[in-house]
């Protein structure tokens, strides 16, 4: 039984060192994450007014479009609105357009949606394997290397939870963004289609 627990203990600890590898790759994916959805938010601030005011003067007069499909800012939905302005109320492409849209958005929250999950799984995995050298260094009264152990063991739990809360924050707001993007451009395909 002895020798089990000697190969779960060594193949615990020796996954300490790819788990901070991990985590401090993670760490920077978030931050990333989080300047790119900065610069999306400052972009959303500036065009999304100006797109709101126009959206809704389209039911009184459809020839807006060409000017909606001039405006500035949000890359992904002046593509496929062009597309679905360019398909003159052509069902089948407009509807390809919209599920484009769709996994384009998909495509954009995984890497939150990733994020958001692992980062805590992570955080998790380098605070347990560390409290075990901890708990046989507090046995055998090395008091620093259980002092070491612990901190290793708390510094990736902060660091795990702080990844997910990035990926989980990221990920609301993005989505709501997505889902009024994905509402206007069903709005503007079905004035096109009637």
């Amino acid at each position: 039984m002895t020798s089990v627990t000697n190969i779960l203990y060594w193949i615990s600890t020796g996954l300490l060192i790819p788990v901070i590898a991990i985590l401090l790759f993670s760490f920077v994916k978030s931050l990333l994450l989080l300047g790119g959805f900065f610069g999306m938010f400052i972009n959303r601030l500036k065009y999304t007014k100006e797109q709101k005011e126009m959206i809704g003067k389209l039911n009184k007069d459809i020839s807006l479009l060409d000017s909606l499909t001039s405006l500035k800012g949000n890359k992904q939905f002046s593509i496929h609105l062009e597309r679905i302005v360019e398909a003159e109320g052509d069902e089948v492409v407009s509807e390809k357009s919209l599920a484009d849209f769709e996994v384009y958005s998909e495509k954009e929250l995984s890497s939150s949606k990733s994020l958001g999950r692992i980062g805590p799984m992570i955080g998790l995995m380098g605070t347990l394997i560390p409290m075990g050298p901890a708990l046989a260094g507090l046995a055998s009264g090395d008091i620093a290397s259980m002092a070491q152990n612990m901190q290793v063991a708390f510094s990736t739990t902060v660091v795990g939870i702080f990844i997910g809360g990035i990926g989980y924050v990221t990920q609301l707001v993005k989505q709501r963004w997505f889902v009024e993007d994905l509402n206007n451009l069903e709005y503007i395909h079905k004035l096109t289609t009637r």
